[in-house]
């Protein structure tokens, strides 16, 4: 099968499509499926890639093509896509796009529809109803302008979860296909963690304490302020764990000063900047706890992660991942300072609960969540798409 996937950027700081968009693709084709990666150009460009792909295994086999962006609107609506794009589009047999609001995106599903290749759509969360509020008009003019047609006509919606197959519905209530797979991590970084210690050894600051760890952007819908506010509320009775908060700043790192600053945090808290590959996982496995109490997610690639290092989770109903909860990895706790810090500190107080959760999550990521069967799932789901079993 020739498979080409689509999306607006291959930054590694853009946040989990970057993650998703390479992992899936290696494990394609790893299964001597031939697989192409479309993206604008201007990161192609100034990012080598190397580092972050370096030991995904598949992802030699794999092409990165760079699209010459077509931004302007006359451009889309004429179906004259650059050059690359009309390529590959033209000669495989699905196109798989991520994301939503990027004219890269509409492009290729529109010219892919003018030459009959079937294509399908990953939201990544960008039609949850906490997204869709942000940039409200601007998004509502979008969908009028063609990406409504875009998501409705699509062979079928690849939703990550239950709770986006609901709001994706609802959204385009003419009747959309959707298919509910998961995302996953390579099998390589379960099996090559780093040795404890590792992280500790790099940042001589933390004192051996144990520390509560943030994964992800510095982004306001990531809801780092709800816990800073309970990381204070813990420090009042656990008076040697830290907090530290890994990630790029997308415009939220000030405010966080800010917060940590009013509340005389600031030996406490460490802002360490985005960590990749061995030292990411060198991060979550000194860790002992996880938190991630966002306000919207579509699926968290920093959870799985976690559970893969043995770590505990507290996390956000919003992050739509109930099987936390459900075979105790972790809680799931409301948006709320004080129940964000109980839940911390009642893993803080138990090294047996801490163990037994982190058996569970560990194991309930290889068992679903490894990129070679999640890849298995989307080519099945294709191969379904090109029988035109979803009408």
């Amino acid at each position: 099968m020739k498979i080409c996937h689509v999306v607006s950027s291959l930054d590694p700081a853009s946040g989990g499509p970057f993650s998703v968009v390479t992992g899936l693709a290696a494990a394609q084709a790893a299964l001597e499926h031939e697989v192409w990666i479309m993206s604008n150009p201007h990161v192609l460009r100034e990012l080598d890639l190397a580092p972050w792909l370096r030991g995904v295994s598949g992802f030699d086999k794999v092409t990165i093509v760079p699209n010459i962006h077509a931004n302007s609107v006359s451009r889309i609506i004429q179906m004259r896509p650059a050059r690359p794009l009309r390529r590959i589009v033209s000669d495989c047999d699905i196109v798989h796009l991520h994301g939503v609001w990027d004219a890269i995106l509409l492009t290729a599903a529109t010219f892919a529809r003018k030459v009959g290749t079937i294509y399908v759509v990953t939201p990544h969360g960008m039609l949850d109803p906490w997204s869709l509020r942000q940039k409200r008009w601007k998004k509502k003019l979008a969908l009028r302008l063609g990406f409504r047609k875009m998501l409705g006509v699509a062979a079928f919606l690849h939703v990550l979860n239950t709770d986006e197959e609901e709001h994706v519905k609802a959204l385009l209530t003419r009747g959309c296909q959707t298919v509910i797979i998961p995302n996953g991590i390579p099998p390589a970084d379960i099996a090559g963690l780093p040795p404890k210690g590792t992280f500790y050894n790099l940042h001589p600051e933390l004192n051996s304490n144990p520390y509560i760890l943030f994964l992800g952007r510095l982004h306001f819908k990531k809801g780092l302020d709800y816990l800073v506010d309970a990381f204070f509320q813990v420090t009042q009775e656990h008076a040697n764990v830290d907090l530290v908060i890994a990630g790029p700043d997308s415009g939220e790192r000030n405010n966080l000063l800010r917060q940590v600053e009013q509340l005389r945090l600031g030996n406490r808290v460490h802002m360490v900047g985005p960590l990749y590959g061995h030292a990411k996982f060198a991060a979550l496995m000194d860790a002992t706890i996880f938190c991630l109490p966002s306000r919207q997610e579509g699926f968290s690639m920093s959870i799985i992660e976690a559970l893969a290092c043995g770590l505990p989770v507290v996390i956000s109903p919003q992050c739509h991942f109930n099987e936390v909860s459900e075979i105790g990895a972790g809680e799931v706790v409301i948006l709320n300072p004080k129940a964000i810090a109980d839940a911390i500190a009642r893993f803080l107080g138990d090294k047996d609960l801490r163990r037994r959760a982190g058996e569970a999550g560990r194991a309930l990521v290889l068992n679903r969540f490894t990129w070679p069967k999640i890849a298995i799932q989307t080519t099945n789901a294709y191969a379904r798409a090109l029988r035109s079993e979803y009408v």
